[in-house]
């Protein structure tokens, strides 16, 4: 036998075994689940509330993680900024939203800086999605619009110079515009962390249900916006010319270039809309989270990385089902281990897939 067939059958046997320890830890887990609810010691209601909690944080990671993995893809390099552009599309949006939101009712300077010095509380304003739908819409197109001018201004003065450099110097070079980001927005909307929206009434959208019968119209805002994002860039990438150029580039640059497409213009683009899906989920988590601060995306990266990881850099599937791996496991783990130790649940779940599958779920499957 060969030393190539010794090799595979070595991860083969490997990767089996890394699948039949993770197929008995969810067995004993789910077992303890059910026998914790059917005793009472846990509710039915603390369980949904942790699901709920994953989807959204999942789809959080997987709309950030679409633009990630595009970027990644396109323009071969891991972009350390990314989750700088998610916080400068969150204030630009939020800056926008308190304009309109408190017109005669509060001063232009708190409003257009997002109140970095005080001024009137997100109550008084009425700022939600049932008090001032058009601010929030507004907001929402603003985060998306100012996100991407953010990054093509970027990729102008920074990545367009250095595009025939290797992913090292990118990479250094995007931390390098990370900070500069962060520091900026600190510098302009000040450090301090503070609520940008009012409380609202849950929907029971299943009264029969009672306490885990119910959702936030924020978190429901959420998942129709992300959903309806995921489906409008899957469409794009899938049936548009666009998207066929894109493809072509991330399988081999050089030929597509050969062959008459225009290389540039499809890195514009994928700017375009990487920038404008990151400007929309920095905006969205801020609504459903309810507060903001500089170093928002800084925090969210991390977990965004694994996500695009996780899936399969390049597939937009992966950076989807990867965020909602990530965000569900992190919440969901609540159950079993204290709550500071779940990032590092998460982390181990990714591990232990890649150790089975190292091009992630869905490798291969090039999508963007």
């Amino acid at each position: 036998m060969s030393e190539n067939s010794v090799q595979r059958w070595g991860q083969m046997f490997s990767g089996n075994r890394i699948l039949v320890l993770l197929g008995f830890v969810a067995i004993v887990l789910l077992g303890n689940l059910g026998y914790s609810l059917l005793r009472g010691d846990l509710a039915l209601s603390t369980v949904s509330s942790y699901f709920w909690s994953g989807i959204l944080v999942g789809l959080i990671y997987g709309l950030a993680g679409v633009g990630l993995s595009m970027t990644y893809s396109i323009l071969n390099f891991a972009n350390f900024s990314h989750g700088d552009l998610m916080t400068a599309g969150a204030f630009g949006g939020w800056s926008a939203t308190y304009v309109i939101a408190g017109l005669g009712v509060a001063d232009f300077g708190s409003r257009i800086l997002v109140r970095a010095g005080g001024g009137s509380q997100p109550a008084e304003l009425g700022v939600s999605v049932l008090g001032t739908p058009f601010s929030i819409f507004v907001g929402l197109l603003v985060a998306v619009a100012f996100t991407i001018l953010v990054a093509l201004v970027i990729d102008r003065f920074v990545y367009k110079p250095m595009r025939s450099e290797n992913g090292i110097a990118l990479l250094i070079a995007s931390i390098g515009v990370a900070l500069v980001l962060r520091y900026l927005i600190q510098f302009v909307y000040g450090g301090r962390n503070r609520g940008v929206t009012e409380s609202v009434q849950r929907w029971d959208v299943l009264p029969f249900l009672s306490d885990y019968g119910s959702i936030n119209p924020h978190e429901f805002t959420l998942m129709v916006v992300a959903v309806g994002l995921m489906i409008g860039v899957h469409a794009v990438l899938q049936y548009s010319k666009l998207g066929k150029a894109m493809r072509a580039m991330a399988d081999n640059q050089d030929l597509a270039l050969v062959t008459g497409i225009p290389t540039e213009r499809v890195v514009t683009w994928t700017w375009i809309i990487g920038a404008g899906l990151t400007g929309a989920a920095g905006f969205l988590v801020v609504l459903e989270r309810g507060v903001i601060d500089f170093n928002l995306g800084w925090g969210l990266l991390l977990f965004v990385f694994a996500a695009v990881i996780l899936g399969g850099i390049g597939s937009i599937y992966g950076a989807i089902s990867g965020g909602l791996v990530i965000g569900l496991t992190s919440e969901m783990s609540r159950i079993w281990i204290p709550s500071d130790f779940t990032t590092a649940a998460a982390f181990v779940l990714m591990i232990l897939v890649l150790v089975v599958k190292p091009s992630g779920l869905f490798g291969g499957v090039k999508t963007a």
